[in-house]
């Protein structure tokens, strides 16, 4: 059930504290220095894999690379199989059956983008039929999207309560909420519509659909690792952020998890808390793990195609 946010919900909004511009760039761009050591980051790029959510979105999507996809996920490197496993398959709903099937019996999730992704302009109703029709299909995980025109326009209350409303036809199934950062115009709308998701009953905070620029970057995501934070120390629930769009090398990723141990703590450095929505990053993820262990890098068709 969401929260109840203390009196009006636009007075709460702006009643946030405003965001230094520039103090977060540089934060992130400080922290984007920090180095990592060999054994450290062999760690990393693990945890860094199982934080993936291996993401097919789009148009030509097939049964056959949905359940190539979700092979993959299970086993990414066949030639190896310590590399564990991703933390889901994201599909469009229709693709939900075919990723579940693939998946039973694994660890991994079936994440489905519903709400009439990527734009989010579909009635109420039509939204909450997309999830229920993903749920019941096997996605144990939602992305859904909120309507930015509503949100740039003030209209909070209807952001709050569709969430509200795609939250309780989740039933048991996590969700994600996309803010698509790219188009709040400004770092403050990022935190506010942070703290809406939040309170409306989000388990994670995304930045993106990766369907427009600019995507994930690391100073959106330092306002939105804060929000959780707080917001925890707030009500004692912990939602998780996800990061999505744009993130492509070994190098982007483990400046992720730098900005999550620093920003949020040690106890989001997990597939529970922090995921990383990709298409391309796993294959450099594999080729870097595989130069920490054998001392060379495998080509890059060596790998499938994400």
């Amino acid at each position: 059930m969401p929260d109840t946010v203390p009196g009006s919900l636009r007075a709460y909004l702006h009643g946030l504290p405003g965001v230094d511009e520039v103090g977060v760039r540089r934060r992130a761009a400080d922290l984007a220095t920090r180095s990592v050591k060999t054994t450290a980051k062999a760690r990393a790029i693990d945890l860094a894999i199982r934080m993936v959510d291996l993401t097919t979105l789009e148009g030509a999507d097939t049964p056959g690379k949905v359940r190539a996809m979700a092979a993959k996920a299970v086993r990414p490197d066949p030639a190896d199989p310590t590399a564990p496993p991703v933390a889901a398959v994201c599909v469009y709903p229709d693709m939900a059956a075919v990723a579940a099937q693939a998946l039973a019996g694994t660890e991994v999730a079936v994440a489905s983008v519903a709400t009439g992704f990527p734009a989010g302009r579909t009635p109420l109703e039509v939204k909450l039929a997309d999830t229920r029709a993903a749920v019941a299909a096997g996605a144990t995980e939602i992305d859904m999207v909120i309507d930015r025109g509503a949100f740039l326009a003030g209209d909070y209350g209807k952001v709050f309560e569709e969430i509200a409303a795609v939250k309780e036809a989740c039933g048991e199934a996590h969700l994600k909420v996309i803010l698509e950062t790219g188009e709040l115009a400004c770092y403050d709308n990022v935190r506010r519509a942070s703290w809406l998701a939040l309170h409306a009953g989000a388990d994670f905070i995304k930045t993106s659909t990766g369907k427009v620029t600019p995507a994930a970057t690391p100073p959106i995501t330092l306002i939105m690792l804060e929000a959780v934070r707080d917001y925890r120390a707030l009500t004692g629930r912990q939602a998780g952020v996800k990061p999505a769009g744009g993130i492509r090398t070994t190098k982007d990723a483990i400046r992720y998890l730098v900005l999550v141990n620093e920003v949020a703590g040690p106890d989001w450095l997990s597939p529970a808390h922090f995921r990383l929505g990709a298409s391309t990053l796993l294959n450099d993820l594999l080729m870097q793990r595989a130069k920490l262990a054998t001392g060379h890098y495998g080509g890059p068709d060596y790998y499938t195609l994400d």
